[in-house]
């Protein structure tokens, strides 16, 4: 039979041992959202940590589509048929967490859910489809529950809400640059764009302390950001009278989706000093296929869309599923570890190189003092490999500039957080 104090010292780890896993699953997820800590016993806990995420995304056997029309590297052709298209990157979070009484808890929190960076620079044959592009959010989130006795354990209903920004940029090759213009121009061109947005959620729990036992359900809504606005710099080609948009920064506007999701998660003593835990994740990703971008001066006069758009942020994902399980033991009254392994569905279809994820990951907690927790966690997986190329979408082909396949490539991540509790 599981103590209390068995509860308190391994499920901090179900946390921590997967921390790793969601900073690179499909889509644009980062750290997606997390509210463990309003789970925590303690009346009063606040808890810091980071991830640092290394994806190791080698894109290989590209090619130019059509070589004849100016677009490969530096817009004079040739090229690598190689190229490093990931980037590292860091995953913030701060909690703090209150208990009002003996019923009602609450927690505030600010992450990093999703983001994006890719980066494989100005020498590849993939110039025309991209040399740099960068998405990041911040989330500042407020979430209560209240409990009340039922049976054996205990019923958790969770709501509450979130504010969520979005910034980012797109670089690519617009146009060939000939002759001594190229000692001026590059014919480079640049998507910025940023929102706001809110969002909420709602849940519910069932804790049975004695075993250590809990399941969770939660669905985070969907953050729609219906005024993103930005700007199409072209300034890097040279004007046309032809063309109004070159030469000039243009102010755009567009509109899209963060996706909703639904996650439960299981955790239960199995043996003294043993819990076993897991988790199963839907995310909405689908709502990502093209996003346009259209002329402000345009808007109210014609609608946003394939037809009217100066440019546009093209993903195409598939819904994507994410399976976690795993065991923690408690190895004294200060040390305690856990491993887990996670499957990610890719969200590419045949465009893009999002495939399947495998993760190992592995943490330790460490309490020198009763009210002070410090956590390290590793994570190490397996990008699986496959090819991205043209795909057609509401009866337009996107994808027809280059193609390029990919094998299976290594992730690993670092994690470590404190938490202090009162």
């Amino acid at each position: 039979m599981a103590s209390r104090r068995f509860s308190k010292g391994i499920t901090s780890l179900v946390l921590l041992s997967s921390l790793a896993s969601p900073s690179f699953a499909g889509g644009l997820e980062r750290g997606g959202y997390n509210i463990d800590l309003l789970f925590d016993n303690s009346r009063f806990a606040v808890q810091s940590g980071a991830t640092f995420v290394m994806p190791q995304r080698k894109l290989k056997n590209v090619r130019d589509t059509d070589p004849t029309d100016g677009l490969g590297t530096n817009g004079i052709g040739g090229g690598s048929t190689t190229a490093d298209d990931t980037e590292d990157y860091w995953i913030p979070y701060l909690g703090v967490k209150v208990g009002f009484g003996d019923a009602i808890d609450c927690m505030g929190d600010f992450s990093t859910p999703f983001g994006a960076h890719t980066n494989p620079g100005a020498d590849w044959l993939g110039v025309n489809d991209n040399i740099e592009t960068k998405i990041s959010t911040r989330n500042y989130g407020a979430t209560c529950s209240y409990r009340f006795d039922m049976g054996p354990g205990q019923l958790r209903l969770i709501g509450g809400g979130f504010y969520q920004t979005v910034e980012g940029f797109k670089t690519r090759l617009v146009a060939p640059i000939p002759g001594a213009a190229a000692l001026v121009y590059d014919g480079t061109g640049r998507l910025d764009l940023a929102d706001q947005a809110m969002g909420w959620r709602a849940g519910i729990a069932y804790e049975i302390e004695e075993y250590a036992f809990r399941a969770s359900l939660v669905y985070n809504s969907k953050v729609k950001y219906d005024n993103l606005t930005g700007t199409v710099d072209l300034t890097e080609v040279p004007a046309n009278p032809a063309n109004p948009y070159l030469g000039v920064v243009t102010p755009v506007y567009g509109s899209a989706e963060a996706p909703d999701s639904v996650e439960l998660k299981l955790q239960s003593g199995i043996a003294p000093d043993w819990l076993a835990f897991g988790s199963v994740k839907w995310t909405n990703w689908s709502v990502l296929q093209s996003i346009a971008f259209c002329p402000k001066a345009n808007k109210g006069v014609v609608a946003c869309g394939a037809g009217s758009q100066l440019t546009s942020l093209d993903l195409f994902y598939r819904d994507g599923w994410t399976i976690s399980g795993g065991v923690g033991h408690k190895f004294n009254e200060q040390w305690a570890g856990a491993l887990s392994l996670t499957w990610d569905r890719g969200t590419s279809q045949g465009y893009g190189a999002q495939t399947d994820t495998w993760t190992l990951g592995a943490g330790v907690s460490y309490t020198p003092v009763e009210n002070v927790e410090w956590r390290l966690a590793g994570a190490l997986g397996i990008m699986t490999g496959g090819e991205s190329g043209t795909y057609v979408y509401n009866g337009r082909t996107y994808g027809n500039d280059v193609s390029y396949s990919f094998g299976d490539d290594l992730v690993a991540a670092l994690s470590t957080s404190v938490k202090v509790k009162f």
